[in-house]
């Protein structure tokens, strides 16, 4: 595993006044399976992990279109403010991390009024109305100053040695991938390596290129899975096309000889499939957390149970953790049973989370017909 993140994982997460998701509390696993009909929040909640991530790295302000624009406040919700809260597990830490957003609906106008961070109950960074108390790793009382309302105040912090443990719980939050593969978009030129992946996968070439760098010991494993699943895949490679861009290329043997293709020119299956096993092969002990969204999308049905197998077997291992959002049958049979979680929306139109309760299958039905049929939860 990656140095430093060997035991680590999101426990919690807390949402209110948030798009659907009102005084809204979600358990997580080392693998979980988001459950539910259409409407009831699973992509909601991959956002608000998306906005978090993007504010934490200091990249956005609060009211960005990506983290948390007025436009989110619940819409049946009167309330102004919104709060959120993330419980971290890092080796021996439990991290408490709380924002709270206050807006301005008639001017669209934003700001954070208090963020907090503590570790084991313990304060390690509190900023209440700009203003910002820092606290060292053993919790006394650091630097006070006054800071900007409009972003993050703990993404500005620099790393010191008396801050490790704040360190250690913001590299784990940039550590977070939240990732719906869309083939389409994908790019088959790289101009620079990319330490992460973007929401739609699109920089999946930029991505491999700074793994091959990295991590080139990670390569075999991933293309000997690949010539396992699929049907004539030969190699992969970066290919010099300019001063500094590369091409990811991909040889098949087909008809008695090898013909190579550009990443652009093979099949939104196959590219997703690469993504894909690239995900559990290439994060290999590199700390990342995955929430993926319908990660099932353009692969057939035989190809989906293999990764699924693989996924199962790194998390918790080689990959700390992975949330996935699915509706497909294969899915919910594999994982729903000890990873569901079945998200449901009551009146007045508020969401809950429950554990899966495999007790309550009914007969011989499999899980994924107990979930179309509206029985499980």
């Amino acid at each position: 595993m990656s140095q430093g993140f060997e035991d680590s994982m999101l426990r919690r997460l807390y949402v209110d006044n948030y798009k659907c998701l009102v005084n809204f509390e979600l358990p997580l696993q080392e693998l979980s399976l988001l459950l539910g009909r259409n409407g009831v929040g699973k992509t909601s909640v991959l956002d608000v992990v998306f906005a978090l991530r993007r504010l934490l790295s200091g990249s956005v302000k609060v009211t960005s279109p990506d983290a948390f624009p007025t436009r989110t406040l619940t819409r049946w919700q009167s309330r102004e403010q919104q709060t959120f809260e993330i419980e971290v597990h890092v080796d021996t830490d439990t991290f408490r991390y709380r924002l709270e957003v206050e807006h301005e609906r008639a001017t669209r106008q934003g700001r954070i009024c208090r963020e907090e961070l503590t570790s084991n109950g313990q304060p390690l960074f509190r900023c209440q109305m700009g203003n910002v108390q820092l606290y060292r790793d053993d919790h006394s009382e650091g630097p006070r100053y006054k800071v900007d309302w409009s972003e993050s105040a703990l993404a500005r912090v620099a790393a010191g040695d008396d801050n490790r443990r704040l360190t250690r719980f913001r590299d784990f939050v940039n550590r977070i991938v939240v990732c719906g593969l869309y083939p389409a978009s994908f790019r088959a030129e790289s101009s620079a390596e990319d330490a992460l992946l973007q929401r739609d996968a699109r920089n999946f070439a930029d991505w491999y290129r700074h793994v091959l760098l990295e991590r080139p010991d990670l390569i075999p494993a991933f293309t000997g899975t690949l010539g396992e699943v699929l049907e004539g895949f030969q190699s992969i490679r970066l290919e010099r096309v300019g001063q500094e861009t590369r091409a990811l290329m991909v040889t098949f043997h087909e008809g008695g000889q090898d013909y190579e293709l550009r990443f652009d020119e093979i099949s939104d299956g196959q590219r997703a499939l690469i993504a894909l096993y690239g995900l559990v092969h290439l994060a290999h002990g590199q700390g990342y957390t995955f929430f993926l969204d319908e990660p099932d999308n353009y692969v057939a049905l035989p190809e989906i149970q293999p990764w699924l197998m693989k996924l199962s077997d790194a998390c918790g291992k080689s990959l700390p953790q992975a949330v996935l959002c699915s509706h497909h049958p294969e899915l919910i049979d594999y994982l729903g049973a000890n990873a569901g979680i079945v998200l449901s929306r009551e009146a007045p139109g508020v969401v809950t989370a429950k554990t899966f309760d495999p007790d309550r299958l009914q007969g011989s039905l499999k899980l994924s017909e107990e979930v179309a049929r509206g029985w499980a939860g």
